[in-house]
């Protein structure tokens, strides 16, 4: 493999974990041996399925198509969450800044499990949420108790209906 396409997420002031800030446009390396994964990794990471970066930042963050290159790691899967596209890479350029319009529009075409998971880990506004919603279909019940218990605070959606 060559080069990799993905999506990495930065903390809202476009630093990243380690306070590094970077920019759209930017090319990046990193020296050492490459490895994906939460503990001992090295490396630029960044992951396939836009809706699984936003696991490792916080709130607010920005969104960023970028390309990985050079030396690529991707033995790690975290087969419990079910998260298997996350890499490493020595080289990363940061395409660009997915504005957060997009993102919604890119979670409208999203597969129930993927629109779940990102409805779990994003931070939306109401309007956005408003957006998802008018985009499900009428048996997406599934999706429509995500929605309320990570962004509406209703603790019970998930009770179980006698």
């Amino acid at each position: 493999m060559d080069y990799i396409e993905g999506y990495k997420a930065y903390n809202k002031d476009f630093t990243d974990k380690y306070g590094n800030k970077h920019f759209a446009g930017e090319k990046l390396h990193i020296e050492g041996e490459v490895k994906v994964g939460p503990f001992n990794g090295n490396g630029f990471h960044l992951c396939k399925k836009f809706e699984d970066t936003f696991r490792y930042v916080p709130d607010e963050c920005i969104l960023c198509e970028v390309i990985g290159f050079g030396k690529i790691s991707n033995e790690y899967i975290d087969y419990y969450y079910d998260y298997d596209g996350i890499y490493a890479c020595s080289d990363l350029y940061i395409k660009r800044v997915v504005p957060r319009e997009e993102i919604v529009e890119m979670a409208k075409q999203l597969p129930d499990y993927r629109l779940e998971r990102l409805i779990q880990t994003y931070s939306m506004t109401d309007e956005e949420i408003k957006q998802i919603e008018n985009s499900l279909s009428k048996n997406s019940k599934k999706i429509v108790k995500a929605i309320d218990y990570y962004h509406r605070n209703q603790k019970d959606a998930y009770k179980r209906e006698d």
